[in-house]
């Protein structure tokens, strides 16, 4: 499977660009994952349906299944942020290709998703000039806050961010026993 992650601040279309290259990839024949960093407390069940009974009564783990998908949910006893591999440990290994929303700091290779300032969306500082493992920036911005050799592609034509994954496919091969700083 190929891995790739897409950091960025939040506000800065990371959702938006990972939800437009799913459909890229899935036209050339390719099954994609998603695995997406959630903050603090949240949740997929509602109240009162079955899997959030069994949860709340102190279930471990919860699976649900029907003949179309399946969800597994599981209670951490203890406050515990699981890394990206052990997330990625969890996925059907037949994905073709695992887009990674968020984890900002770890070790894959990942675009960074950086917004030219505007009313709506603030300057951050840039994490391409101090992360080795962003291998691309995506932007809308036509000047980037710091010189970089680094492809720069476009965030608003997904169909050339997913042609640009493509042709690169190689560097993001995962290899789980592998672990290496990004180069």
């Amino acid at each position: 499977m190929k891995v790739v992650g897409f950091a960025g601040y939040s506000g800065s279309g990371k959702t938006t660009l990972v939800e437009q290259l799913i459909p890229e990839l899935r036209l050339h024949g390719l099954r994609v994952s998603v695995v997406k960093h959630a903050h603090h407390k949240f949740d997929i069940d509602h109240v009162g349906k079955d899997s959030w009974r069994h949860r709340e009564a102190g279930a471990y783990e919860v699976a649900v299944a029907s003949d179309r998908r399946m969800a597994l949910m599981r209670e951490f006893e203890r406050a515990h942020a699981p890394s990206v591999h052990e997330l990625l440990a969890e996925l059907d290994p037949r994905a073709d290709w695992v887009l990674v929303e968020g984890f900002k700091d770890s070790d894959l290779p990942k675009v960074e998703i950086w917004r030219a300032p505007s009313p709506e969306y603030h300057e951050r500082p840039a994490l391409y000039p101090h992360d080795p493992c962003i291998v691309a920036v995506a932007t809308d911005a036509s000047a980037l806050p710091a010189p970089t050799a680094l492809p720069v592609l476009d965030v608003r034509n997904p169909h050339a961010v997913a042609q640009w994954l493509l042709a690169q496919g190689a560097r993001f091969d995962y290899v789980p026993q592998r672990v290496e700083v990004c180069e």
